[in-house]
């Protein structure tokens, strides 16, 4: 910015004659910014709020500039947040400040205030210079003031175009942790866009082809549709590519189609997930009122429904991943960390915990390999596994050693889960050890598992092949050392 003054005047003519006169709000604001840099050298940019982001309508003077900030971030968040100017005369000490260009020494920013209501949009200015601050601050006032009027003279803010819309819904479903998430919001995002009632992603082939997901009003329709009519649906837009509807089906050809139209539908956008296969989903979009999607429209679907089947990849992957980080490889059982998370969840007088161990487990390798020990291992599981109830978890914490966790109301029902677990190993041909401690009161996870680890080592002593409830409080050797808690990525 230049030391030697601004010509207030001559700014104030510029606005009149091209801001006030600007024929849309994009125009407006780029008019704001040619009136500013004929006189700031520097980074000038407008920034206007759209759904929460500040996005540029306007910028001049560098090389490259931000397209969209978060409301709450940098100098101009704060501006816009508080409707307060600000001036910085040195953005390295203001810990709000956004570096782009490394030159910049001085920002100064003044919010856009309508006739009415709070600030929505911002002047900025970024120099590598010494301003004169108060005249830089009265010309940004000036024409925030200007063009704040022409805005609201021009009807408001304007919207999301079809590519900023598309963009929030990527990056929103781009940070959707599951798969539930990642379905609902892309049928949120299809109601957007689309600007239809209703949205569903059906899945399946044939008679099992149904709605996986829905939302809106006709949502619950959806999901009591017609099978056959639904797979035809499926089967023609993953073999042929979408579909829309061009008008009342009551007067054109609706054949296929009737149990859906008789139901009161009557626009409807149907998009592939995942493109020709005949297991991929299908996108719907619907409405109880007739309309004509514009074909821009029908291929903005389709770009999210590219989108949404990589999210849902990405996010099975991760599950996958974690399953495999916190899972024995061989039985699909948890392992020593998701145990250990277990075990400091365990309610006194209510969790019982089972130390189990097969018996003579390491004869089996040594007489006929590890890959029949393998085997039998995940024969005993199962057998295991369909004895336990659903509330119970069982894990494997080391090569025959188990351990399960149940949920009782006495100690007599835990010694009653642990005989049906010696029952069950028998009924495969062999025989399991087990250790019964029920947790007291004021006692230690930890402890508790050495109360059912000694049991289990009487067990041993005494011929194996049975289950013993562990003594009240007694412990008489150290636990086995299990490693830390392992935290999900």
């Amino acid at each position: 910015m230049s030391t030697d003054g601004i010509d207030q005047g001559r700014l104030v003519d510029a606005l009149a004659t091209t801001v006030t006169i600007a024929p849309s709000v994009p125009d407006a604001c780029q008019a704001a910014v040619r009136a500013l840099a004929e006189q700031l050298p520097g980074t000038i940019a407008v920034l206007l709020d759209l759904r929460g982001r500040l996005r540029c309508f306007g910028a001049a003077g560098a090389w490259q500039v931000f397209d969209g900030v978060p409301s709450d971030a940098g100098v101009i968040g704060r501006v816009f947040r508080t409707g307060k100017a600000a001036e910085v005369c040195d953005v390295r000490a203001d810990p709000d400040y956004i570096p782009l260009d490394p030159d910049v020494r001085t920002e100064v920013c003044t919010p856009i205030v309508g006739p009415h209501g709070p600030p929505f949009g911002v002047v900025n200015i970024e120099s590598a210079e010494s301003p004169p601050l108060e005249q830089v601050r009265a010309a940004l006032e000036r024409t925030a003031q200007v063009l704040g009027e022409r805005i609201a003279g021009l009807g408001g803010l304007p919207a999301e175009s079809a590519g900023q819309q598309l963009l929030r819904h990527a990056v929103e479903l781009s940070a959707a942790a599951d798969e539930p998430a990642v379905l609902q919001r892309c049928l949120a995002a299809t109601q957007d866009i689309s600007g239809l009632s209703s949205a569903a992603i059906a899945v399946g082939t044939g008679s099992d082809t149904r709605i996986q997901a829905a939302r809106g009003p006709l949502a619950g329709l959806l999901v009591m549709a017609d099978r056959p009519a639904l797979a035809l649906l499926a089967a023609r837009t993953r073999r042929h590519g979408s579909t829309y509807s061009l008008g009342d089906p009551e007067s054109l050809d609706a054949r296929g189609f009737e149990s859906l139209t008789e139901a009161g539908i009557r626009t409807m956008i149907a998009v592939p997930i995942g493109g020709r296969h005949d297991d991929g989903g299908v996108l719907l979009a619907v409405d109880h009122r007739v309309d004509v999607p514009e074909t821009v429209t029908v291929s903005l679907l389709e770009l999210l429904a590219a989108q949404t089947l990589v999210c849902l990849e990405r996010v099975r992957l991760v599950g996958q991943l974690r399953l495999r980080a916190s899972s024995d490889p061989l039985t699909g059982l948890g392992h020593h960390g998701r145990f250990t998370e277990r075990l400091a969840r365990a309610q006194p007088a209510r969790t019982a915990v089972l130390a189990l161990d097969v018996d003579q487990f390491k004869a089996v390798n040594d007489t006929y390999g590890h890959q029949e020990g393998d085997r039998l291992l995940v024969e005993l599981v199962r057998a295991l596994q369909a004895t336990l109830r659903a509330e119970d978890d069982l894990y494997r914490i080391g090569g025959d050693e188990f351990a399960a966790v149940v949920e009782v109301t006495h100690e007599t029902e835990a010694q009653a889960v642990a005989e049906r677990l010696v029952a069950a190993a028998r009924r495969v041909g062999r025989t399991i050890s087990v250790g019964v401690a029920l947790r007291e009161p004021g006692e230690t996870a930890e402890n508790t598992l050495r109360r059912a680890d000694d049991a289990l080592y009487a067990v041993k002593r005494s011929g194996r092949d049975g289950a013993k409830l562990a003594e009240s409080g007694a412990v008489s050797r150290p636990l086995m050392v299990l490693p830390p808690t392992v935290t999900e990525p």
